[in-house]
């Protein structure tokens, strides 16, 4: 791994990693160094009592899982959590040894097979579903009990029981032979907004589920509720686990959470600038000339679009960073290349490192930015670079 004084040289990403970092046109940089400050606070910030999960689903966000799940352990991470099972098997195959909760659904012999023999740990969303797992172990004579965790809808209206049939279904779970109930959980639908409203009924239903675990006789050995904007809004969400995604990643959930902590992004997207041309007034660039040049200008070409995960609905409407100064995006991103108007920046060259995402002297671009202009979500714009696209690890 490099200093951040040298230029990253390899891409950690397996699929990349013959790819020397001065020979591509495009890459993501992932700050292992931020990742590690982060976790660190997000550590910090929790009650002694409480344990952090990082949730490195969808190749955690991007950001290369094998890598950032490494991290996240040995910057005091507990627990790993991610959405399927092959993306558990991934982090078990890349030496992770750490406990891996499944947060998706999961239900046919295969993927119980392989839940057991990697020793991972599932989320039940249901009594049928435990049915079919005890089954599917007995059949194979499983010699031990799994760990599962119980989810229960709270007001999400998507994975798990019904919180007011909790006690009914953790009873289920318990009497089944082959189930071992590790923890019971639910999720918060709008943790990320201003009112809190919404979250603390989740709250007061999850604690009288809970409640009602038991007067039955059952004390949950483990209770999860708080994602990212839980974590930070309020610590009566902690309990025993705090299930972490974006903030591990240096995002805030939302604005009014900022002050909660103080997080490090920890993902650049960068380009080398592949032409420089000078165009005549009113020229069209790129497809359907949607961009006509007002007057002469330098235009440059960067070789990086929309299937590496550049938004083509971001047209017209972004700015780059180089050499620490903002310059427009001008004309219809392509698949593979998109164009900038360099005019305010004299003698620029092709191989020219551009930054569409990240920091450059003073001058900073997030993926909230790109976020607010097409009316989404900071994460749905990290999830969508593209494997073609080296990540290379810098420090």
């Amino acid at each position: 791994m490099l200093s951040r004084k040298q230029s990253p040289s390899v891409a950690f990403d397996q699929q990349c990693d013959t790819y020397a970092w001065f020979s591509q046109r495009a890459w993501v940089e992932i700050d292992l160094e931020a990742l590690a400050y982060n976790v660190q606070q997000l550590v910090k910030f929790l009650s002694p009592r409480t344990q952090l999960m990082a949730v490195v689903k969808a190749d955690a966000y991007g950001h290369g899982a094998v890598t950032v799940a490494q991290t996240a352990l040995q910057s005091g991470a507990s627990w790993l959590g991610v959405a399927t099972v092959p993306e558990a098997i991934q982090l078990r195959e890349g030496g992770i040894k750490a406990p891996i909760l499944i947060l998706g659904a999961t239900h046919t012999p295969e993927q119980i097979h392989a839940i057991a023999h990697w020793q991972l740990q599932p989320t039940l969303c249901s009594p049928k579903q435990a049915l079919v797992f005890s089954n599917t172990l007995e059949a194979i004579n499983y010699s031990s009990p799994i760990p599962v965790h119980i989810k229960l809808d709270t007001g999400m209206s998507r994975l798990g029981t019904n919180w007011q049939q909790a006690a009914e279904f953790v009873q289920l779970v318990q009497r089944l032979p082959h189930l071992h109930i590790a923890s019971i959980y639910s999720h918060l639908a709008t943790a990320d907004s201003a009112d809190a409203t919404v979250m603390q009924e989740q709250h007061r239903r999850f604690e009288e589920a809970i409640a009602q675990i038991r007067a039955v006789g059952i004390e949950p050995p483990c209770l999860h509720l708080a994602n990212s904007a839980a974590t930070l809004a309020d610590p009566a969400l902690h309990y025993d686990i705090v299930r972490v995604g974006l903030a591990v990643y240096g995002l805030y959930p939302a604005p009014h959470l900022q002050n909660a902590i103080d997080l490090k992004p920890v993902l650049q997207v960068k380009a080398r600038v592949t032409q420089v041309k000078t165009i005549a007034p009113k020229t069209g660039v790129s497809y359907g000339h949607q961009f006509i040049a007002p007057c002469e200008l330098r235009l440059a070409v960067v070789g990086i679009g929309y299937a590496d995960g550049v938004p083509r609905n971001l047209s017209n409407k972004i700015q780059v960073l180089i050499r620490g100064q903002r310059v427009p995006q001008i004309g219809t991103i392509t698949m593979d290349q998109l164009m900038l108007d360099v005019s305010s920046i004299p003698d620029i060259q092709e191989g020219e490192v551009v930054t569409l995402l990240g920091e450059q002297g003073k001058e900073k671009i997030s993926a909230d930015d790109w976020a607010e202009k097409l009316d989404t979500i900071s994460w749905e714009i990290l999830c969508g670079f593209k494997h073609r696209l080296p990540r290379v690890a810098v420090v």
